[in-house]
């Protein structure tokens, strides 16, 4: 197999990519770092810098307006989709801790989405399972628990209209999956990934945006 170049992400680079993408805006900038301050050691558990630009591109692009997240931590990816929404749309936001999450709704008040995203604390398939079983979301985000990767998929994947989209967070590990040995999540996201790509409902690619990022549109 022939890599088509060798290109690294040196500091630099990886600055130069921030630097020729949308910016964050102050409130999304003021998430960012409120995160990295208060959670030092939960803080890689938030999207990356640009993520959330992709996202909202991602949302304009599909015209979605009826998004679900699976996974919201202290919120920044849900602002920056929320903030990408037409009038009318909307977000359904699943997370199981209150804490974090109040971080969120202090951040999409002050942008002036929070009556867009709908924040339910449960279990997420527990809200996943309760929602309608007919093709109705436009656009999922799915960056959560690693072990039950594939039951969300599952739950989403009946509920996507023809053309939505899900973009699935995390599915290099940091490099754990090419361990023959990966256990825990390193091993979850394998499985993961051997079940996306030989699910004939869907057509998916793997990019290696951040810490792995893949697209899978339905059929």
């Amino acid at each position: 197999m022939t890599k088509g170049n060798d290109t690294r992400i040196t500091d630099e680079l990886y600055a130069y990519m921030l630097a020729h993408n949308p910016p964050l805006d102050a409130v999304q900038r003021e998430l960012v770092e409120t995160t990295y301050a208060r959670f030092p050691d939960h803080a890689g558990m938030q999207s990356a810098a640009e993520q959330g630009p992709l996202l909202a591109f991602l949302v304009r692009l599909t015209g979605a307006r009826h998004i679900v997240e699976v996974g919201t931590f202290t919120g920044f990816s849900a602002l920056a989709m929320a903030q990408a929404l037409p009038t009318g749309g909307s977000l359904i936001a699943c997370d199981i801790s209150e804490e974090w999450t109040a971080y969120g709704r202090e951040a999409w008040a002050k942008a002036g989405v929070a009556d867009r995203i709908d924040l339910r604390i449960a279990p997420a398939l527990d809200t996943l399972r309760a929602m309608p079983s007919e093709p109705h979301i436009d656009f999922a985000y799915l960056d959560a628990d690693k072990g039950n990767y594939i039951p969300y998929w599952e739950e989403l994947v009946p509920r996507m209209r023809p053309g939505g989209v899900i973009a699935t967070d995390n599915v290099l590990f940091h490099g754990g999956v090419t361990d023959p040995e990966a256990t825990g999540g390193a091993a979850a996201i394998k499985e993961f990934n051997d079940h996306v790509g030989a699910d004939v409902r869907m057509d998916s690619v793997l990019l290696t945006v951040a810490d792995g990022l893949t697209l899978s549109r339905k059929k």
